[in-house]
C-alpha cells in the first residue's frame, strides 16, 4: 500500500477531505480537558492536531507505520508521544487512554479486528473507541468518480470497495468481533470544492494509496485514456464533490 510517502503528498491527495472529516469526527467524540487520547494511524497529524487543541500536547499520543508521517507529526507536536508502529500491536499500557480514535485507518489494517481489539485494550473501562471509513462500496467515497472510470476501462481492476469496513454495517460488525458491542453508528459527510479538473486530478499522480498505486502502474497510453475519460465526465471549472464516511463509536 503506497502510504510510504511524504506528508505533503498525502495532504494534497487526501488532506482536503480528511481535514473537514476530522473536524466532524473529533467533534462527535467531544474530548475535554483532563482526558488522554490516542490517534491510531495518525498519518501527518490531521486528527492529532484537533486532539492537541482540545487536550494539550502532553495528553495526546499518536502512532503510524509510516516513518515520514511519524516524523512530520513529531515535528508539529514535539511534546506529544508520537511513535512508529501498527494498530495490531500498540506499544502502550492497558487502560492508558480515555479515547482511542482511528480515522480512515481500519480498512488498511492487516487485521482490523485485532487492531480494534488493541484500541479497546489501551482504553480505560468506560472509555471510547471510535473509527470512520469512507463509503467506498456505496459509491459515496471521495474517490468514487475515479474508481468508476477505472472500472469502465478495466473491469478487472481492484477498487477500494472490497476493503473491510467500506460497506454499510461492516464497521459495526468489526467492532462486534473485537468485543465492542456497546456502540453507535452514524454517517459523517463532507463537501470539498475544486478549482478545476486539474486541481482534482493532479493529486492522483502523487502515488498515494491504492488509487496512487493504480495510476503509477499505468503505461502512458492507458494513463492518458483514463485522464481523458475523467476530464470528459467532470466539470472543467470550479465544482464540488461530497463524500460520506461510515462512523462507529463504541465504549469499552
Amino acid at each position: 500500500m503506497a502510504f510510504d510517502v511524504e506528508a505533503d503528498a498525502y495532504g494534497r491527495f487526501m488532506g482536503r477531505w480528511s481535514i473537514p472529516l476530522a473536524e466532524r469526527f473529533v467533534g462527535l467524540i467531544d474530548p475535554s480537558s483532563g482526558q488522554r487520547a490516542l490517534d491510531v494511524g495518525c498519518g501527518p497529524g490531521i486528527a492529532t492536531r484537533l486532539l492537541v487543541e482540545r487536550l494539550g500536547e502532553e495528553a495526546v499520543s499518536a502512532i503510524d507505520p509510516s516513518a515520514d508521517f511519524v516524523s512530520s507529526t513529531r515535528a508539529l507536536f514535539p511534546r506529544a508521544d508520537v511513535r512508529q508502529g501498527s494498530a495490531e500491536h500498540l506499544p502502550f499500557e492497558t487502560a492508558s487512554f480515555d479515547f482511542a480514535l482511528a480515522q480512515l485507518v481500519v480498512h488498511f489494517m492487516s487485521d482490523p479486528v485485532a487492531g480494534l481489539g488493541e484500541m479497546a485494550r489501551v482504553t480505560r473501562a468506560g472509555g471510547v473507541v471510535a473509527a470512520c471509513v469512507w463509503d467506498h462500496a456505496g459509491q459515496h467515497g471521495p474517490l468514487a468518480d475515479f474508481w468508476t472510470a477505472v472500472r469502465d476501462l478495466d473491469a478487472d481492476a481492484e477498487t477500494e470497495s472490497l476493503l473491510p469496513g467500506t460497506r454499510e454495517g461492516d464497521l459495526g460488525a468489526l467492532f462486534d468481533a473485537a468485543g465492542l458491542r456497546d456502540r453507535e453508528a452514524t454517517v459523517l459527510t463532507v463537501t470539498v470544492e475544486f478549482a478545476s479538473f486539474d486541481d482534482w486530478w493532479q493529486p492522483f499522480t502523487l502515488g498515494v494509496g491504492p488509487a496512487g498505486d493504480y495510476v503509477a502502474g499505468l503505461d502512458p497510453r492507458h494513463l492518458d485514456e483514463l485522464r481523458a475519460l475523467l476530464a470528459q465526465r467532470l466539470p472543467a471549472g470550479t465544482f464540488e464533490r461530497t463524500a460520506s464516511a461510515w462512523t462507529v463509536v463504541g465504549r469499552t
